[in-house]
């Protein structure tokens, strides 16, 4: 993304007591720019949310929306002074009013009211809902109404707390689908956070990693999946197969033999690869063995055994494997290698 920065956090901070909740966090999200706050329970992500929205104040840093101080630095601008629009994880409408009232309600009296709620509503496809109260819709409707309340007012960002938490798990694929191209088609800047990294990698631009309080990462899913900068990383998003190892000349020597080496040093490491980087072979004198299957239909997802005990998980299309059978493990794709302290 080239556009402007609309939310920026620097050395962002803060603590409860003894614990510190969010410790230094950095990060950029420029103009129509979808990113997400992926981590564990307690890693502090809601907790910056809630810092940008205005609910919590931070011990230390700045946060910047839209090109204007709004926290730190002696400066603590009132949420609904911060040009600010917030999803939150139950969607918090208003039970006893309508969608059409709900989406209205944020906006300043005047001629032009009317027009912007029907703009938005046929944004967020909830055109024709304008009379139903929020208990006669489902939950994938009554998402867009609070998105389309949070974007009523043309906010500099849009924040969206685990936005889909709240659906069954056969709808959460569709209605995330149904978010972006919402959010896109308002020209939106958003944050959000999650706990699922396949939401996460499906729905942003950028994704910002937590741990412990800290942003560990921020990088474009593809990068964030296929070159995690720790180990810590690389296990959260998405399965990943570790072997240790050591690499002399290029190579590192491992339990499966000799495997091209993606860095420049030499050394004691940790070798990572994806499932979809091995590629299994039946053979009756393979040293491997087959000791689980998981079948998805679109892909399966084959463990096996190698002879020092070691358990991987490798990634396939194709014709399926029985437990028991006898393989011969290959890798595809070379490792992200990380240093062993």
């Amino acid at each position: 993304m080239s556009g402007d920065v609309m939310v920026r956090l620097s050395g962002v901070g803060r603590s409860y007591g003894p614990v510190d909740a969010v410790r230094d966090a950095s990060l950029e999200v420029r103009e129509g720019e979808i990113l997400a706050l992926l981590g564990p329970s307690g890693c502090g992500k809601t907790t910056t949310l809630r810092m940008i929205a205005g609910f919590e104040p931070p011990d230390a840093g700045t946060i910047e929306v839209n090109g204007r101080t709004v926290a730190g630095a002696g400066t603590n601008v009132p949420p609904e002074k911060r040009r600010v629009g917030m999803v939150f994880q139950d969607y918090a409408l208003f039970p006893h009013l309508s969608v059409e009232q709900n989406v209205a309600y944020g906006l300043p009296r005047g001629k032009g009211r009317k027009g912007r709620v029907q703009e938005v509503l046929a944004l967020a496809h909830l055109s024709g809902l304008e009379d139903r109260m929020p208990h006669e819709l489902s939950g994938g409707q009554q998402q867009r109404v609070a998105l389309a309340r949070a974007l009523a007012p043309e906010p500099a960002v849009v924040l969206l707390d685990e936005p889909f938490s709240n659906l069954d798990a056969a709808l959460r694929a569709r209605v995330r689908s149904e978010m972006r191209e919402i959010l896109i088609a308002a020209g939106a800047t958003a944050v959000f956070v999650t706990h699922d990294q396949e939401e996460a990698l499906s729905l942003a631009d950028e994704v910002a990693v937590m741990m412990d309080g800290t942003v560990i990462q921020i990088a474009a899913p593809e990068e964030l999946y296929h070159s995690p900068a720790t180990p810590e990383v690389a296990r959260f998003v998405g399965e990943a197969n570790f072997l240790t190892g050591r690499v002399e000349n290029g190579c590192i020597r491992c339990a499966l033999g000799e495997v091209p080496a993606s860095c420049p040093w030499s050394g004691e490491v940790e070798a990572m690869l994806r499932p979809e980087s091995l590629r299994l072979t039946s053979d009756p004198n393979g040293e491997a063995t087959v000791i689980g299957r998981e079948f998805y239909g679109h892909d399966q997802l084959i463990k096996v055994r190698i002879p020092c005990g070691v358990v991987l998980h490798a990634r396939l299309g194709g014709p399926g494997f029985k437990v028991g059978d006898r393989v011969s493990v290959e890798v595809a794709a070379p490792p992200v290698v990380f240093r062993r302290s």
